[in-house]
């Protein structure tokens, strides 16, 4: 890859930590964890930009949070919100974006695998959320599932098949702009 090209995908990879700290604004209020369109810019960072600059984007984003700038949920940031009850679901976008990007890439970057690829990125997040809440709230597994599990299912799901849908929407129309580069002939066609 040149240098241009570099160049390029760096600004891309910073523009999606940006994205994912602007979504996260978009809450629903719930009493233990909230709804936010974190994990759907989180589907759409790892969708588009693969494994690679999709977690990159993310590390980007927790640094960026951890270090106090406010683009966690509700406008907060700092390192108590990676270490906090909610926290293992800041910390699990890391693997869930991987998985997501390194299935598209091992597959084909088209909506039926980005789904798939979405939904286990979802539900890692899930599972390693509800595990950190658990322990870090002192809450039984019942509770813990109850609150930090269950309520984010379907949302789960919805968010899935738009961060697919819009993602290879989105991943083509920048390929084809010369905007972002493919490691990887893509194929587009829905399976």
């Amino acid at each position: 890859m040149n240098q241009q090209l570099k160049l390029r995908m760096m600004i891309v990879t910073a523009l999606f930590a940006a994205i994912i700290g602007v979504m996260a604004q978009i809450t629903i209020p719930l009493p233990l964890v909230p709804i936010t369109g974190q994990t759907l810019a989180i589907g759409l960072a790892a969708t588009i930009l693969g494994s690679r600059y999709g977690t990159l984007s993310v590390i980007l984003y927790l640094i960026i949070g951890s270090a106090g700038v406010p683009v966690f949920a509700g406008f907060s940031g700092g390192v108590s919100k990676l270490i906090g009850p909610t926290g293992g679901y800041l910390v699990s976008f890391l693997p869930a974006t991987f998985l997501i990007g390194w299935f598209m890439e091992k597959t084909a970057f088209n909506f039926k695998n980005a789904m798939i690829a979405n939904s286990l990125g979802m539900l890692v997040t899930l599972a390693f959320g509800t595990a950190w809440l658990k322990i870090a709230a002192e809450l039984s597994w019942s509770a813990a599932f109850a609150g930090g599990f269950t309520p984010f299912i379907i949302v789960g799901l919805i968010k899935a098949a738009l961060a697919s849908w819009i993602g290879v929407l989105v991943r083509n129309r920048l390929i084809s702009a010369r905007l972002l580069f493919s490691e990887k002939k893509d194929q587009t066609k829905s399976a």
